[in-house]
């Protein structure tokens, strides 16, 4: 259920009286509520109104900011990493994502209740139960409870009625619909070879001995001499590891911290002179001493895949769920369009 997502939204506007404004300090319950590290740090929109004022009617049923607000949390979940607020670079995008959302889901309810759907009693009882438990605490419950729904378990009900309603039409009229059968994903998949085309990749490991460039003639050699005894190690190995423990002991480039292992490339992008060499490696070989300016290079060819078309049973579940989003998307769209060509919706 969404509302369950959204509990840290409603919590901190519960928190925060209705005649108060958001400033940058966060109310010590929505601060203990983990969120990512990697949350923008763009500086955060200092005040943000929450009064209870409309912000949007339809069809005569008036939503407020304090709707908003908790919409605007669930799309920027890290708000209280910014003390409260939002970045302001993009607090008007939130704030305009917010409110196409609560338009939607209110068209949807509507539209649900005009279609008499319903849902059953012990289901809503069991979303009461999940939603009150959400909270954590029964004293961040009654919180909310009295600050919100002015201690009303009957509005409580309501409320969470209206959001099981939600989804349940969404499930019926978009979720569904938009299933995608094997025969549709196979059908997409013969008709778009092109998406489907790989180019010639290999995996490889090096070992790389890198006198600079500017390197006297003396140095030059040595690092020649030393090349030429570690291929001969390197010739000797026969294993991913054995070669990778000569790169972490010996190897002078990036990779020697991970045993000298490049994965998987993109043939294109290597130099055609290893390029080269590394075709004519077969699965476990060692290549002769490459040379690219003052650079020693020995190769280990690991996997080398031809350019082609993925099979698909390869691409077979990645394919039907994107093939599912792209088409719930759209259904989702459409939806909001036809709902809206016979409502009135004013943004106040």
């Amino acid at each position: 259920m969404k509302f369950a997502s959204c509990t840290a939204a409603i919590l901190f506007a519960a928190l925060v009286p209705a005649t108060a404004q958001v400033v940058s300090h966060a109310p010590t319950p929505m601060h203990k509520m983990g969120a990512p590290a990697s949350a923008s740090t763009s500086a955060p929109s200092q005040v943000l109104s929450v009064t209870g004022k409309p912000v949007v009617r339809i069809n005569g049923n008036v939503l407020t900011d304090r709707d908003l607000l908790r919409e605007m949390f669930a799309i920027f979940p890290y708000a209280k990493q910014h003390g409260g607020g939002f970045p302001k670079s993009q607090e008007a995008d939130i704030r305009r994502g917010a409110l196409q959302m609560i338009e939607y889901e209110e068209l949807v309810y509507q539209d649900a209740e005009r279609r008499k759907m319903t849902v059953p009693q012990a289901q809503v009882k069991k979303g009461m139960d999940a939603y009150r438990a959400s909270f954590g605490t029964d004293e961040n419950f009654k919180i909310y409870l009295n600050t919100e729904l002015g201690g009303s378990m009957e509005q409580f009900e309501r409320q969470v009625r209206r959001s099981l309603l939600i989804e349940h039409y969404l499930n019926v009229e978009v979720k569904a619909k938009s299933k995608v059968t094997e025969a549709e994903a196979r059908a997409y998949y013969h008709d778009n070879p092109k998406a489907f085309h790989h180019g010639e990749a290999v995996a490889f490991q090096t070992i790389s001995i890198m006198p600079g460039e500017s390197a006297s003639a003396d140095v030059k050699q040595k690092a020649k001499l030393k090349a030429e005894d570690v291929l001969k190690q390197a010739k000797a190995t026969k294993t991913f590891e054995q070669f990778g423990l000569l790169a972490e002991k010996f190897s002078e480039d990036d990779f020697h911290v991970n045993m000298g292992d490049h994965k998987l490339v993109e043939a294109s992008r290597l130099p055609p002179e290893m390029l080269t060499a590394i075709r004519r490696l077969n699965k476990g070989q060692v290549s002769g001493l490459l040379q690219f300016g003052s650079f020693y290079t020995i190769v280990r060819l690991n996997e080398r895949i031809l350019a082609g078309n993925v099979p698909f049973q390869e691409i077979r579940s990645k394919l039907l769920s994107d093939l599912q989003k792209t088409k719930y998307d759209r259904m989702r769209g459409d939806l909001d369009k036809r709902l809206r060509e016979h409502a009135k919706v004013e943004e106040l």
